[in-house]
């Protein structure tokens, strides 16, 4: 899988190439499960007597090098609704408006708007049903997936089953890292080397933004086989539960058919929309890797962020 440093930059919410195996898919099978029996559905691979190279699973964020919070620690009060639904006016997690339909489909994935609404669901503090229309994401996976060898992009991920679109498909988790790791980790870096590294930006208010850097590449989950796509058929969203560390989660952006690769906007522009500022960073006269994509608006290169590349101390920009 090879790939630039990804970046997710938004007002809150930041944020994939279809090449399809010869041979049809192999159905889930007992013998190989690549999540490690961690998720509700066991997740196979294909070709069938190969498996991706070895890494930790892990279907939550764990605390890694040099940050300062712990994704796993509750920091969030719980609403109150115990005998009414949690509803907008009522509920204390939905300060912001409803999160999903009746069908656990995000309510602003057609959105015009340029940047995303913050999404709070209810934690393990509130005391709603564990069946409340905001509990999603925490639910885990819900969807057979299946790992897959691509014929340019290494291993990628796909669906064995049809996808609505809005709908919930898996999370991006790993090592919540800090700055100065996120650094080391790239500096040690070669041109062939895959990045798994993600680095969020959530602008708040006040010029403030908020950061949040994932390394999935030796603790993670299966989001760390999402391929890019210049029209990709994922969106990232960060989705708060228990702590203000987002969950990484990604949606279906359209309807997903059985059998068609997963994959999301690396640059993580928000709704896969290009500005003209996305078009004059596009490159940099660095080197990058090609984008195998196949995408009729496919840039030829995969999104490239310098930020993290640069040796010096980290910009002043929170």
């Amino acid at each position: 899988m090879a790939r630039n440093a990804r970046e997710s930059c938004g007002a809150v919410a930041m944020p994939c190439g279809m090449a399809a195996s010869e041979e049809e898919p192999e159905a889930p099978s007992e013998r190989l499960d690549v999540a490690r029996g961690l998720e509700n559905v066991p997740v196979s691979a294909w070709p069938p007597g190969t498996e991706p190279e070895p890494f930790q699973y892990t279907p939550d964020h764990v605390a890694g090098p040099g940050t300062d919070v712990d994704p796993t620690q509750i920091t969030f009060p719980g609403c109150i609704c115990l005998k009414t639904p949690c509803l907008p006016g009522t509920c204390s997690c939905l300060r912001h408006g409803e999160n999903y339909d009746d069908n656990s489909c995000l309510i602003d994935i057609g959105s015009e708007g340029k940047c995303a609404k913050p999404v709070f669901e209810c934690n393990v503090l509130c005391q709603c049903s564990d069946h409340c229309r905001n509990r999603v994401v925490q639910q885990g996976l819900q969807f057979q997936l299946q790992v897959f060898k691509t014929d340019k992009k290494g291993w990628g991920l796909r669906t064995l089953e049809f996808i609505p679109k809005g709908r919930f498909v898996c999370e991006y988790a790993g090592e919540v890292l800090g700055y100065s790791e996120v650094q080391r980790r790239i500096q040690l870096q070669t041109i062939q080397d895959p990045n798994y590294i993600i680095a969020i930006r959530e602008h708040v208010y006040n010029g403030q933004v908020i950061e949040t850097f994932v390394d999935p590449s030796c603790i993670g989950n299966i989001g760390r086989f999402l391929n890019h796509s210049c029209e990709p058929n994922l969106l990232m969203i960060p989705v708060r539960i228990d702590s203000m560390v987002p969950k990484l989660a990604l949606f279906a952006a359209k309807d997903i058919l059985p059998e068609e690769e997963l994959s999301y906007d690396y640059s993580g522009r928000f709704l896969n929309l290009m500005d003209s500022e996305d078009k004059e960073r596009l490159d940099h006269g660095k080197i990058r890797k090609c984008c195998y994509c196949g995408a009729k608006s496919c840039a030829a290169f995969l999104p490239y962020d310098s930020s993290l590349y640069c040796p010096l101390e980290k910009p002043n920009i929170s």
